[in-house]
């Protein structure tokens, strides 16, 4: 499966782009880095994408892997660049007014898809997800990108995704691997290490929200966040899937990426645009 040509937005797809993410909700974006679009889904597109995550779930992909320790009673899967193995996510990025929504909030001509990321945390998870920015992480830079976080299960307060509001402006602070804090991208020492949030949780102008399924997360990828784990009988499946702008351009790192992308440099140049078969343009 591959998306060969630019989708046909719908004038529907379009009009419901107009009512569910106004003019407020863009400058929100712009000032706090994260804003949650209300009912950007019919309840067919949440039925499609839990299909999808079902389905990977089922056939985990060679990048899956669990994120949580051995002794927690619950259990984090996570896993990566399935929307060209998975029908459901590929039909939910191209059929869904999703790249649309990435089109407004970014004030972006064109939008390309990144990549997908599923995060499922069953009940009884304890792992929180640590404080962290994205996209030091990625081979990419360029400031017009989203990240879009879309539970298909109700999600309470306490387990839901939450960020330090204008945290997307800067600085990009040391990534580290999540379980036991290496840093093993950038070298020690050579970016500004992220403050103990938890710690102070009342120094920072924290947001979340409770979501229900429709209900779209949306964030810039230089956005500290975090989450937490998944208390009682249910389980937090999650779809996550990430656009690029016009200003994005492919940035090759020295190290594994997350996600990594093997034998990309070989083909696309420091700088250049995303203009690749792993990245379909979907809006222009």
């Amino acid at each position: 499966m591959a998306i060969t040509a630019l989708p046909e937005w719908s004038p529907l797809l379009r009009e419901r782009i107009q009512q569910r993410v106004g003019d407020e909700l863009v400058a929100n974006f712009a000032r706090d880095g994260a804003v949650c679009i209300r009912q950007l889904l019919s309840a067919d597109e949440v039925a499609l994408l839990r299909a999808g995550i079902d389905a990977n779930l089922a056939t985990p992909s060679p990048r899956a892997k669990i994120a949580s320790r051995p002794d927690d009673p619950g259990r984090f899967f996570e896993d990566f660049c399935n929307w060209q193995h998975i029908e459901q996510f590929e039909r939910f990025v191209a059929e869904t007014p999703v790249a649309l929504a990435a089109q407004r909030l970014m004030h972006s001509a064109s939008v390309r898809l990144y990549h997908d990321h599923v995060l499922v945390k069953e009940p009884g998870t304890r792992q929180r997800t640590p404080w962290h920015q994205d996209q030091p992480y990625y081979n990419i830079e360029g400031r017009q990108n989203v990240s879009m976080w879309i539970p298909v299960d109700p999600v309470a307060r306490q387990a839901t995704l939450e960020f330090v509001a204008g945290s997307h402006l800067g600085p990009w602070l040391m990534p580290r691997t999540f379980m036991d804090n290496q840093a093993k991208w950038f070298p020690e020492g050579s970016l500004q290490d992220l403050p103990n949030i938890e710690a102070r949780r009342e120094d920072f102008p924290i947001i979340g929200w409770e979501i229900e399924p429709g209900d779209v997360v949306c964030f810039h990828m230089l956005a500290l966040h975090a989450a937490g784990g998944v208390e009682g009988p249910d389980r937090r499946r999650v779809f996550s899937v990430r656009f690029l702008g016009d200003d994005t351009r492919h940035a090759p790192r020295n190290w594994k990426t997350s996600p990594e992308f093997p034998g990309l440099a070989d083909e696309l140049p420091a700088g250049a645009p995303m203009a690749h078969p792993l990245f379909p343009l979907l809006v222009v």
